[in-house]
């Protein structure tokens, strides 16, 4: 498909309206797949638009969403866009006093919210947030939850109604709007996580969305009648921009129901491709080993021998040298006993998917490509719109993050801080000049606070983030990524997260992978009446120290894990661990985790108190 001309986020709306498809956007209403047709979704989001225009919504203006993905998302988010004014997402799983952060920081005047949940955090906290004034719920259930006194609440479907009466009688009402909207304006205003510290506003133009999706969009080959699932949060901007890209190419967009639903809704939506984080695939990957682990022996083998046939034919595409006919033979054998298998749970016509928001292993790469199931990785941030590289069909390197793209310019500070420049690249954060100004160096390039390196292909490969660089009580510089990688592969750790900040050592805090684990327990007779109860069986502890040891490996002295404390259940964005894209709060975590931390610190330093007392006697 040629690529599509286009100033405004507002051309790939009106490319995707004027498409004439039956099923524009896919969702599950009442536990039934339901579609809405392209010019269903056009209607309501011009009615939408002057709806919130003759509720106070004008240009510079600020509409907050708190929502899950949902047909209504985009709605809000290109009417709110049609009228000059900009969208701030909000996660859902944020509690009461960050959606107030959120809607204060900002200034919102409106907050459109999906379900009873959403609006009971917003009735909460309306009273501490003076910029807003109006409320609209999604669905219908407004009267019962309006707290008594916590302001009126609109319905979704109202506004779009009145809006649309307003359309009738001035029919060019909505385009007159649209063609006030330029490139340089405000679209949407982002807030970055805070893994490191409180959330900022990256202010990102209508012109940086377009050029990233233009320029990323013309590597990967679509066709409208294709399907893509969306299930990251919209709220994230990675979600957000494969969304427009789907939008800009008329593909169907189909808005999974959860995470936790993955299964069974590539099964029914049968998707062609879809963007995840290195977490998901990281717990697809551990499901399929998990399934393997129980299997009989001989499917055990069969299973390990496809994996490497799979992977020495990887490995001969991406040198770009010739397969020979006997290990084609052999992939096309692994293909059908085991590989079909692994492409089937993702609904039979999947084509390519996409890896972002964190660096993704190796080895859980050329898993995937080895199956069959090509997963290109790319490196952004919020600040960029997001993308800057990406590997894509005939140019990857498993390992890296790609190349960059069309656009945009690296560089490399002394320290190896990955910096960039390009249309993509933000203007600022909101009313924070000096974190701005922090942002960018003496010549404008953005910092990005990732450390890497370009090979002699110019492909990218990122080694850590430059403020999770641990600095251990000797002035040691250790990388925390590639050790808790490492640890992250072996089937036994579902999470790790290293310690060793300013301390004599490196330490981490391991999660097990209880599915796993639990199977070899019975194997050992282990009890296992309760995970503590396992976790404190010495075998157990032989198990995993096993491991960290064949993880240390030839590891500097100060890389090595020299203790280790498993915990019972794992990181969540419900416990404050994760973020929303599931990233690790490594602060939140040492905090949280401060007296365990502590303790294994003091036994494995009394341990060695202990051993140098009984050398010095000796």
């Amino acid at each position: 498909m040629e690529p599509l001309a286009a100033r405004t986020l507002l051309d790939f709306f009106d490319h995707a309206v004027t498409s004439g498809k039956s099923e524009l956007l896919v969702s599950k209403v009442g536990g039934v797949w339901t579609g809405v047709s392209a010019e269903e979704f056009g209607a309501r989001t011009r009615g939408l638009a002057l709806g919130l225009a003759s509720h106070g919504v004008d240009r510079g203006d600020r509409v907050a969403i708190l929502s899950e993905n949902r047909p209504e998302w985009p709605m809000t988010d290109f009417a709110t866009l049609a009228v000059g004014a900009v969208t701030v997402p909000i996660y859902t799983s944020y509690l009461p006093p960050q959606v107030e952060y959120l809607l204060n920081d900002s200034a919102a005047k409106v907050v459109v919210v999906s379900g009873a949940h959403e609006l009971r955090k917003v009735q909460e906290i309306r009273g501490n947030c003076p910029s807003l004034q109006h409320v609209i719920a999604i669905e219908a259930m407004v009267e019962k939850e309006a707290a008594p006194g916590g302001g009126d609440v609109l319905r979704f479907d109202d506004v779009v109604r009145h809006g649309q009466e307003l359309l009738k009688a001035d029919p060019g009402a909505f385009d007159e709007r649209v063609k006030a909207v330029k490139p340089e304006d405000q679209a949407t205003m982002i807030y970055t996580s805070g893994t490191t510290g409180e959330p900022k506003g990256a202010i990102l133009s209508h012109q940086n969305f377009v050029s990233n999706v233009l320029m990323t969009s013309r590597y990967y080959p679509t066709d409208p009648s294709e399907v893509g699932l969306s299930f990251l949060p919209l709220a994230h901007v990675f979600e957000r921009m494969a969304d427009y890209l789907y939008f800009s190419r008329r593909i169907t967009i189909a808005y999974a129901e959860s995470i936790e639903k993955l299964s069974e809704n590539f099964q029914e939506v049968r998707p062609h491709f879809f963007a995840a984080v290195p977490r998901v695939y990281e717990k697809m990957l551990a499901r399929i080993q998990a399934a393997v682990e129980k299997a009989p022996p001989l499917r055990r083998k069969i299973f390990a021998w496809a994996v490497g046939v799979g992977a020495e034919r990887v490995r001969k595409v991406e040198k770009g040298e010739p397969v020979s006919p006997l290990l084609a033979l052999k992939a096309k054998v692994a293909d059908r006993l085991v590989f079909s298998k692994i492409k089937a749970r993702l609904g039979g016509r999947f084509r390519f998917a996409i890896s972002g928001g964190a660096p993704l292993g190796r080895e859980t790469a050329e898993f995937f490509w080895a199956a069959g199931v090509e997963v290109y990785e790319g490196y952004g941030l919020t600040e960029t719109s997001p993308v800057l590289t990406s590997n894509r069909p005939g140019a990857w390197r498993l390992g890296s993050v790609g190349k960059a793209i069309d656009g945009v310019t690296l560089r490399f500070a002394s320290d190896g801080e990955v910096l960039a420049k390009g249309p993509n690249v933000m203007e600022g954060y909101w009313r924070k000049p000096d974190e701005t100004a922090k942002a960018f160096d003496v010549d404008g390039w953005f910092r990005t606070g990732d450390i890497g390196s370009l090979d002699e292909d110019g492909y990218l490969t990122l080694t850590d983030r430059k403020k999770e660089i641990l600095v251990n009580a000797y002035g040691k510089n250790v990388a925390p990524a590639p050790l808790e990688g490492a640890l992250k592969l072996t089937r036994f750790i579902a999470s790790a997260v290293l310690i060793g900040d300013r301390r004599k050592f490196m330490s981490a805090l391991i999660v097990p992978d209880f599915d796993a684990l639990e199977t070899w327990a019975a194997a050992n007779e282990v009890p296992s009446r309760s995970r503590e109860e396992m976790l404190a069986n010495p075998k157990v502890q032989k198990l995993f120290q096993g491991v960290v040891d064949l993880v240390n490996g030839s590891e500097p002295s100060e890389h090595r894990i020299k203790a280790f404390h498993l915990l019972t259940n794992d990181f969540s964005i419900e416990t404050g661990e994760l973020t929303p894209t599931l990233k690790v709060k490594r602060r939140v975590i040492v905090q949280k985790y401060r007296a365990e931390i502590d303790a294994m610190y003091a036994a494995a330093e009394a341990h060695e108190t202990a051993g140098a007392a009984r050398e010095a006697s000796f």
